[in-house]
């Protein structure tokens, strides 16, 4: 996280808060109200991983007439799997005097449960507290008369999660999805310029090397000398045509729903990996190698599919 969303000012969002005005963008932390929660166990190691599984966890636990996206986050040895719905998010908070230009990031008050461990008051009859390693609310009386309580404060910011919303004050020029678009984008420039780079230098050591050898062996200028080293480096040239094309052809299987992940090629073979969002990216990706020629393979991960094939 930057300093600069440090600095912002820390909103605690529940139900019963009276409306505010503000003059600079904020960022918001939701009580347990306005999102539903899960605890899963999962051999997965990277977050993305964990989000693609999200939505079959909530099945008939939500609202289907509301549109609800995730966020996942890990906490010790257990994943924890948000649901919410953002659009009812921000029509609250406009409610409340807290405009969608005005909401830098949002923050879940699960992200910050080692801070709720001592309850938050958040009206006469209703607290926060962290019961059993998850926030949830509580009744007042339900906590005790000798019950002591915190002022909840920007010491309550999480090191890092919580989530940006198009359209929002976020300081971020860019959405995660369009900066893991850029990133494959990237990926595949930089590959092909790898590729050429390779291709520029060796044509440059090898005219070098046929002048030094034109200079020390004046016979080699005649026709027939010259044919043979030109068909020798026409072979290298041929070589290096099959990677571009073979870039070429995997940039064609990036699409949304399928995401390039890796990249890897030498002189003799390729190999990508890609990442599809479900079976339907699954086999147009697979559809696209065997037209190209390419084979497949299906990799541990769930929906990661291996492309490869010789250069």
């Amino acid at each position: 996280m930057s300093f600069m969303g440090k600095s912002k000012k820390l909103l605690l969002v529940h139900r019963a808060m009276e409306k505010i005005s503000i003059d600079e963008s904020v960022n918001i932390m939701l009580s347990p109200q306005f999102y539903t929660l899960k605890r899963e166990s999962l051999p997965v190691k990277y977050a993305y991983q964990a989000k693609k599984i999200a939505p079959s966890l909530f099945e008939g636990l939500l609202d289907e007439q509301d549109t609800h996206e995730y966020a996942v986050f890990k906490e010790e040895e257990d994943w924890i799997f948000v649901a919410y719905d953002i659009e009812n998010i921000t029509a609250f908070l406009s409610t409340k005097g807290i405009p969608l230009e005005k909401i830098a990031k949002i923050y879940f008050a699960q992200e910050s449960a080692k801070h709720f461990k001592t309850p938050v008051l958040l009206t006469e009859k209703e607290a926060l507290v962290t019961l059993d390693n998850t926030v949830v609310v509580m009744p007042r009386a339900a906590l005790g008369e000798e019950a002591t309580f915190v002022k909840f404060d920007e010491s309550f910011m999480p090191n890092k999660g919580g989530v940006t919303i198009k359209g929002g004050g976020s300081s971020s020029l860019l959405t995660q999805q369009q900066a893991y678009a850029l990133a494959t984008i990237f990926l595949l420039f930089g590959a092909m310029f790898i590729v050429e780079g390779a291709r520029y230098g060796q044509a440059k050591a090898d005219t070098a090397k046929l002048q030094s050898l034109y200079e020390e062996y004046p016979a080699l200028e005649s026709g027939y000398t010259r044919q043979g080293i030109i068909d020798k480096y026409r072979k290298i040239d041929i070589k290096e045509r099959k990677k571009r094309d073979a870039i070429k052809h995997i940039s064609k299987m990036i699409f949304k729903g399928s995401t390039l992940t890796n990249l890897t090629v030498n002189d003799k073979t390729f190999k990508a990996r890609f990442l599809c969002a479900n079976t339907t990216a699954k086999k147009q990706v697979k559809q696209l190698a065997k037209k190209s020629q390419f084979n497949t393979t299906t990799d541990k991960a769930k929906n990661s599919l291996v492309v490869e094939g010789a250069l």
